[in-house]
């Protein structure tokens, strides 16, 4: 009995893996006795075609549950859990350094939690390195707009619609709620109509500052290139582009953390203080950098509680009417 069901959790967890590293177009695995839960959907970011598409790259590359290599970005859709349903929506920006994707540990993991929650997630594969800004923020942007675009399809209250990033994923996320309205976020598509700012971030150990002590030098170098000009720094450095209309914050960062310094969502979160922001800050004393939901870090694992409070108080796990 035991071996059957192992050999069932085997053949399902290698049908979702599939599905989440897919770059193909909408495509979904029917639910049976023997996948449930079902393989998620993958649909492609840009179905008339990515802008600045180019040709002759290295192929998409899916080592120990990262992605890199990443040229034709794709959201995966996760559900929300049977009768929960709330009508919110999570688009995940996995973190690594914008040169991989932890597709796995920052985002399956964090959608099926949000599935559990009644949240319906989408695991956002965007460009990195090989296509630089503004790539990426293109990619978060339209996310945004095609999830809106598709509320009645999905079942979700448009004004619910919240972006979520861990690392450099933080920072993309961040770069959705201050340059959301910014020309580098537009292609010209009819999408562009669409608005494009998340009504809620949440930020886990984000990249928030591009220069200073607190800076992440990887991140900045893979997004800007190694020779940066002062204007792209700045408009990067994304706590300075925070505004009145940058939407509700938590952040969540260690002091443990060794490769993105905390001072990172210190500076974000006085950004957002002195716009009169709504924010939360949880700091935690342990965890490492890309903790994901780990256990044994202390006080640091129970982070997706502390989140939940927050997503419940703001009134985005109240079931839809």
């Amino acid at each position: 009995m035991h071996t059957t069901r192992r050999r069932i959790l085997k053949q399902v967890g290698a049908a979702m893996l599939a599905a989440s590293t897919s770059g193909a177009a909408l495509s979904a695995t029917p639910a049976s006795a023997a996948s449930w839960p079902p393989a998620p959907a993958t649909i492609p970011l840009w179905p008339e075609g990515v802008p600045g598409a180019r040709t002759g790259l290295e192929p998409e590359r899916y080592v120990d549950g990262r992605i890199s290599r990443v040229a034709e970005p794709t959201l995966t859709v996760y559900p929300p859990a049977v009768d929960r349903a709330n009508g919110s929506a999570v688009i995940i920006c996995p973190g690594g350094g914008y040169e991989r994707l932890a597709i796995e540990r920052e985002g399956e993991q964090y959608a099926r939690w949000l599935s559990s929650l009644g949240v319906t997630a989408f695991v956002l594969k965007y460009r990195m390195r090989e296509f630089g800004h503004p790539a990426p923020l293109q990619d978060v942007l339209r996310a945004v707009r095609l999830v809106r675009s598709q509320a009645a399809q999905y079942k979700l209250r448009p004004e619910r619609i919240g972006v979520m990033g861990s690392s450099a994923g933080g920072h993309l996320a961040a770069s959705a709620g201050t340059l959301f309205d910014h020309p580098l976020g537009r292609t010209g598509a009819q999408l562009d109509a669409v608005s494009a700012r998340p009504d809620f971030l949440v930020l886990m150990y984000p990249v928030i500052a591009l220069d200073g002590p607190a800076a992440h030098v990887g991140s900045r170098n893979a997004l800007l290139g190694t020779s940066p000009s002062a204007a792209d720094v700045e408009l990067m450095s994304v706590a300075r582009q925070v505004t009145a209309r940058t939407p509700p914050t938590l952040l969540i960062h260690t002091q443990a953390d060794a490769a993105v310094p905390v001072e990172n969502s210190i500076l974000f979160y006085q950004a957002l203080t002195r716009a009169k922001v709504p924010a939360e800050m949880v700091l935690f004393e342990h965890g490492e950098h890309g903790m994901g939901m780990r256990p044994n870090l202390g006080t640091a694992s129970a982070w997706p509680r502390r989140a939940e409070e927050w997503l419940q108080a703001r009134g985005l796990l109240d079931r839809s009417k």
